[in-house]
């Protein structure tokens, strides 16, 4: 999950006119971060994990399993101690677990109330906590309802995979999608939707996935589908690819679920060699972990859902593509915002920074003079060639000295 902040959401007409500005600002939030620790030292280890659940209703009279549209009912139940607590003056109330929204309306996140520590004993509350989590989330759904933890929900863009039942709408709307229904997007927070509508409106065409599909002797060759009935008027046609399962919304991607783990390091030097490492055990998890293997219904020839939120979140245009010359957009940029890591970030790690790096220069340069190291500063220049996707009218202009909200929202969308 990322930054939630909240308030009026921009236009992506809007966001666009204030890019640079939030780039500049965006790095100096980064410079009075990084000079506020970079000397800090010895903090404990502490961690935490979020998981992502799908909530869903099963109709058994009709052998039927739907993705149910809950989670707006459920949250303000879940979250209200947390509420209470602030409405008290209390900030870091000792609560079993917090809950947050997720981008879709049949998804809610839960993570412990409080981190966890190095001691053995911290370890044994792990697994407890989550059976808590899963049974305060069920209490409160109706009969005939549960809450699952898998990465995708496999009707995801089937004809009434949603209760209540809803319809996609693909000539308008915010994700425009032939399958997606904007319903399915959770509705209470401004960000899910300024984001996937200000993609949609960046890159100038819907999302465009396609994951090959697993073929066996009943499967037609080549496997081509007709999307005329469902309203295409020749965008799916152009980008679908035969024998592969075409889908066109982010929500087929930042729908699906995952287990996310957090970890606080001793300090700056440790955090950054830590995620060198992890950036090398990351990949071998995320295929030990494979469990996405149906999308639209069909079966897919890869299991991992990793292909698809990348897909689904990329809001490159035709010239960052490479499809059409530079003109309007500043770099051509090799792939999604959601991808594989470009570089590391740790000194005892730099030997194997072989690969190009596209940077911001003038980025770089104003980092640099900061006294910020060339590593890191290239690292933070290269998440900032991108423009921000949500923006809201209340953040625009912010203390650099003490906010973090520019800084954040481009490193994370």
């Amino acid at each position: 999950m990322g930054l939630l902040t909240e308030g009026t959401p921009l236009s992506w007409e809007e966001t666009k006119k204030y890019a640079d500005h939030v780039r500049r600002h965006g790095i100096r939030q980064f410079i009075a971060l990084h000079d506020g620790l970079k000397d800090r030292k010895n903090d404990g280890l502490k961690w935490g994990e979020e998981i992502e659940y799908i909530l869903v209703h099963f109709d058994d009279a009709n052998r039927r399993a739907r993705v149910a549209l809950r989670a707006v009912d459920i949250l303000p139940k879940l979250m209200q101690a947390e509420k209470e607590a602030a409405m008290n003056g209390d900030e870091h109330p000792s609560l079993p677990s917090l809950w947050r929204p997720e981008y879709a309306a049949y998804m809610v996140e839960g993570t412990p109330g409080q981190p966890y520590g190095s001691e053995p004993s911290d370890w044994s509350e792990v697994e407890a906590n989550m059976r808590a989590r899963r049974k305060e989330v069920q209490a409160l759904l109706p009969e005939g309802e549960a809450v699952l933890s898998i990465s995708a929900f496999p009707r995801t863009g089937c004809s009434d995979f949603t209760f209540p039942p809803s319809v996609p709408t693909p000539k308008d709307g915010i994700s425009r999608s032939l399958w997606f229904p904007d319903a399915a997007i959770f509705p209470d927070h401004p960000r899910f939707s300024t984001l996937n509508r200000n993609a949609v409106r960046r890159s100038g065409q819907r999302a465009l996935i396609n994951l090959p599909l697993f073929k066996d002797e009943r499967t037609p060759s080549p496997f081509h589908e007709d999307f005329s009935a469902l309203g295409d008027e020749g965008e799916a046609k152009a980008a679908a690819k035969d024998d592969h399962i075409y889908m066109d919304a982010m929500g087929f991607g930042t729908g699906c679920c995952c287990l996310q783990v957090t970890f606080q390091a001793s300090d700056l030097e440790e955090a950054r060699l830590l995620y060198d490492e992890l950036l090398v055990l990351c990949p071998l998890m995320l295929s030990l972990t494979s469990a996405a293997p149906i999308f639209r219904g069909m079966l897919s020839d890869h299991d991992c859902r990793w292909e698809v939120i990348s897909c689904a979140s990329d809001d490159r245009t035709a010239e960052e593509k490479g499809l059409q010359p530079l003109k309007n957009d500043r770099y051509r940029i090799p792939k999604s915002r959601y991808d594989s890591v470009d570089c590391y970030i740790s000194p005892l790690s730099e030997q194997y920074n072989d690969t190009e790096l596209l940077v911001d220069e003038d980025l770089l340069k104003v980092m640099l003079d900061a006294g910020i190291d060339r590593q890191l500063a290239r690292h933070v220049a290269h998440l900032f060639i991108r423009d921000p996707l949500s923006l809201f009218a209340e953040q625009v202009n912010q203390d650099d000295e003490h906010g973090t909200d520019h800084f954040e929202v481009r490193t994370i969308g």
